[in-house]
């Protein structure tokens, strides 16, 4: 994932899309928008060549996850969870960091990473 914050300033960093039809998705966003992509399994697309760091899955279509990337994911989900957001997702890694799921009041949802 792309971008870095250099203080506690959570910024948005990332965004995944989800997919019914990965192939398809990723034929799209190639033919119209030009961006390119690196294989992750077969699951997983990221995204290059967006203006941001991106990526897609194929765990359904649905709205846009918004991630925003700290350098403390720890204090991030405290200050998080005490700010009053149900956490959908607890800390889990993956390749090239870890990250948290949560849903902010109001029902936005977006996650917190940071880097190994």
């Amino acid at each position: 994932m792309a971008g870095a914050s250099s203080d506690d300033t959570l910024k948005i960093d990332y965004v995944e899309f989800g997919s019914s039809d990965l192939p398809a998705t990723q034929a799209f966003f190639g033919d119209v928008f030009g961006w390119t992509f690196t294989e992750y399994g077969d699951h997983y697309r990221d995204i290059s060549g967006a203006g941001l760091g991106g990526g897609v899955h194929d765990e359904g279509a649905g709205p846009p996850l918004v991630i925003l990337k700290t350098d403390d994911l720890d204090g991030s989900l405290r200050k998080v969870r005490e700010a009053g957001a149900e956490i959908t997702q607890g800390i889990f890694e993956f390749p090239g960091g870890r990250r948290f799921h949560f849903t902010a009041p109001g029902g936005v949802k977006l996650a917190v990473w940071t880097e190994d």
